[in-house]
């Protein structure tokens, strides 16, 4: 039973805490739209899609008008593009050139789904789409794409942690006059979960049903309210506390995924717990860790903070929602929050200490800006470690880094809006060049054997 105090209370979340849905994700399948002539398969996916998410953005405007839940994204998710062009051949550039036109015309924020998966070895289409990745992000505006690399089941594929160090490189360089926006918008996965609904990794997995909607909620500013008002409780009133806060989100995006499925007439698929920060003041993952006592995030103790956080959300989230799926977690991109910024600019948070976080958070190394001139084998490596972090730890782990070219160490980029502004973190320079131009498989780990 519902009653005023917490009406009233989620009336405060969302006018004094910042919580809001961060976004409402249709995934759409698009293998019926296989074909072997390129141009049909264009065809079909753009009309596909423009009759499935017409009133995608309506539906979303209208449950915020009537609930008075904010909800910031309105996106679109499709099934990997290289499974689609495998069918056609061709040049993979043309499915982004559609896709971007479809979402433009539905008005979604992003679409993802310009995506392979490689964690075994590459299928027919694979590579050519990974190669044209840098070309796809540079000639399109809403288009987000991903490769998922490895697997706990699969190991890691380092041949294409290889291709995928110079894919990043290339595609901050083709996209310099565009803020860097290339890199911003691609993520390399291990472990990638098939009903993600933040950007840049969705994609529509090949068991999910033909259309579905998942949401992702968001609300660090109301974690961190409900912390400020215990100042001096032991750590398991601090988790109890995440915990029933938790549950108080995700309630709220539990309502807001089943009113839009019921009025889209697709099915409920998921709700993404994952606190995702923003660049706005009190939208923090990282104050929330300095509420719990550390002077600021990346102090000692800050994995460790970061742990109780999201073992926490988890636990709460999965009280309020029967579907819970996703990454669901802590994400900790550094120029989408604001802590994070600051512990970056003060020399406090390093790229090490954020690849300790990643092990107990939920994703991984995320929208960190490094100095221009990294080498493109360094960037594999870097790939390498986290996906090594999230095939040993059976979970998923992500690198989403933009090499700043022109700028050095110290120096800040500014992306604008959500993806905020990032200082230069040092990376180290010593080369891992002979170990990744190996190439070939790293098995997988001894606890992908449960059958």
């Amino acid at each position: 039973m519902i009653n005023t105090h917490d009406i009233l209370e989620t009336i405060n979340m969302i006018q004094e805490e910042n919580l809001d849905i961060r976004t409402i994700t249709m995934g759409i399948s698009l293998l019926d739209c296989a074909d072997s002539d390129i141009d049909r398969a264009c065809d079909k996916i753009y009309d596909k899609i423009c009759k499935r998410a017409e009133n995608l953005v309506k539906t979303g405007e209208n449950i915020e008008r009537e609930y008075g839940i904010p909800i910031i994204n309105k996106r679109i998710s499709v099934t990997p593009i290289a499974m689609v062009s495998a069918a056609s051949g061709g040049d993979p550039v043309k499915y982004a050139r559609v896709l971007d036109r479809a979402a433009k015309e539905v008005g979604v924020n992003f679409l993802g789904g310009y995506s392979a998966l490689v964690q075994k070895g590459f299928a027919a289409g694979d590579e050519r789409l990974i190669r044209s990745i840098p070309e796809a992000l540079a000639v399109t505006d809403r288009i987000c794409s991903s490769v998922n690399i490895g697997s706990t089941k699969a190991g890691i594929n380092m041949d294409a942690v290889r291709l995928m160090g110079q894919i990043v490189k290339e595609s901050a360089e083709k996209t310099i006059d565009k803020g860097l926006v290339g890199p911003s918008k691609l993520v390399i996965f291990c472990n990638a979960p098939d009903d993600n609904p933040f950007m840049a990794g969705a994609f529509h997995g090949a068991g999910e049903p033909d259309s579905v909607i998942n949401v992702g909620v968001s609300g660090p500013g109301v974690v961190r309210a409900a912390l400020s008002k215990i100042p001096d409780a032991d750590i398991t009133e601090v988790a109890d506390t995440v915990k029933k806060t938790a549950f108080k989100i995700t309630r709220v995006g539990q309502l807001v995924a089943k009113v839009a499925s019921e009025r889209l007439n697709v099915p409920f698929g998921i709700v993404d717990l994952s606190l995702a920060p923003t660049p706005a003041v009190g939208d923090s993952v990282a104050h929330i860790l300095e509420e719990m006592g550390l002077e600021q995030c990346g102090a000692c103790g800050t994995t460790a903070c970061l742990a109780l956080l999201n073992d926490a959300v988890k636990k709460g989230g999965v009280m309020a929602s029967s579907h819970v799926g996703g990454l669901s977690g802590a994400f900790i991109p550094v120029s989408e929050d604001a802590g994070m910024i600051d512990a970056a600019r003060s020399k406090v948070l390093s790229i090490e200490k954020l690849e300790a976080m990643t092990a107990v958070c939920s994703v991984g190394l995320d929208m960190i800006a490094i100095p221009g001139d990294t080498s493109a084998e360094v960037i594999s490596a870097i790939i390498a470690d986290e996906a090594a972090i999230g095939m040993v730890n059976s979970k998923t782990t992500a690198v989403r880094v933009i090499p700043a070219i022109g700028k050095k160490d110290g120096e800040e980029v500014e992306f604008g809006g959500l993806f905020g502004v990032s200082p230069i973190m040092k990376v180290s320079t010593a080369s891992p060049a002979k170990f990744i131009s190996r190439g070939g498989r790293i098995p997988a780990p001894l606890q992908s054997l449960k059958n």
